[in-house]
């Protein structure tokens, strides 16, 4: 049995868990520590190394054992280009070695809605699915991942749409819901207007909900209209924990001309 050990850090809380990379299910309990404010490099670090504890005085973990971590923000190379729902301090470090370095550990990063789009599009609501798939996590922000033909397009951060002056994930995220104080027919009217957005760019041939508002969906599924089915993530808030654990094991194949991903196997 192959296990990788996977951590999505997100604006309200950070989750890990050891997961087996063949089905995608955990092997360990999903832990789960709120999110330090300020979000800095080294408060995250030090939260991220106390999950990271809490598995370890569970499960063996032998040195070598992958580790990926889903971030919310643009990465490549190791760092975050963007800071929407973390502290700006993450721009001026690689994300990769203050965490690595916190937990003892070499540890891959990659964009969260990614890392979720992973998890679903290869063992979860999206796999086999032919054509276009975009993957929304609505949560504390609305991150996104498309996938063409298995494909993602990788840090495409549909969140920050301009939607009646504002950004969409200021307005129509899980916590813009709760702060507006929104009945879920009123959310979902307001987020129809984005998904018709989408639908106009993408012409998607599937949507994917995760994040925390996927856990409550049969409260608003039926108010929600597109012209491509929409369905809840398999793995549901914990798909960027099993999408980080994947990328982490090189179960993704990555392009270097196309800077792109396969991510059905």
């Amino acid at each position: 049995m192959k296990a990788a050990l996977g951590i999505d850090v997100g604006g309200t809380g950070v989750k890990a868990a050891l997961v087996e990379i063949a089905s995608g299910e955990l092997l360990s309990k999903r832990v789960r520590v709120k999110t330090p404010v300020p979000a800095t490099p080294q408060a995250v670090a030090q939260t991220v190394r106390d999950v990271v504890a809490q598995i370890e005085a569970e499960r063996d973990m032998p040195p070598h054992l992958p580790v990926g971590c889903g971030l919310p923000g643009v990465v490549k190379d190791g760092r975050v280009l963007t800071v929407a729902n973390i502290d700006k301090g993450w721009l001026t470090v690689s994300a990769e070695e203050i965490l690595g370095e916190a937990i003892g550990r070499p540890l891959v990063a990659i964009n969260d809605a990614d890392a979720a789009g992973i998890a679903e599009v290869r063992l979860g609501a999206g796999r086999g699915q032919a054509g276009t798939v975009l993957l929304l996590t609505i949560g504390t922000g609305i991150g996104s991942a498309l996938f063409t033909d298995g494909r993602l397009v990788r840090n495409l951060e549909l969140g920050h749409l301009e939607m009646k002056g504002f950004e969409a994930e200021r307005e129509l995220s899980g916590a813009a819901r709760d702060r507006r104080g929104l009945k879920w027919r009123q959310w979902a009217a307001e987020f129809n207007e984005y998904l018709a957005r989408l639908e106009a760019y993408f012409w998607p041939d599937l949507f994917i909900f995760s994040g925390g508002v996927s856990k409550s969906m049969a409260k608003y599924v039926d108010y929600l209209e597109s012209r491509a089915p929409i369905v809840p993530a398999r793995f549901l808030n914990t798909a960027g924990i099993v999408g980080a654990a994947l990328w982490a094991a090189g179960l993704v194949e990555v392009d270097e001309q196309a800077r792109d991903v396969v991510g059905v196997g």
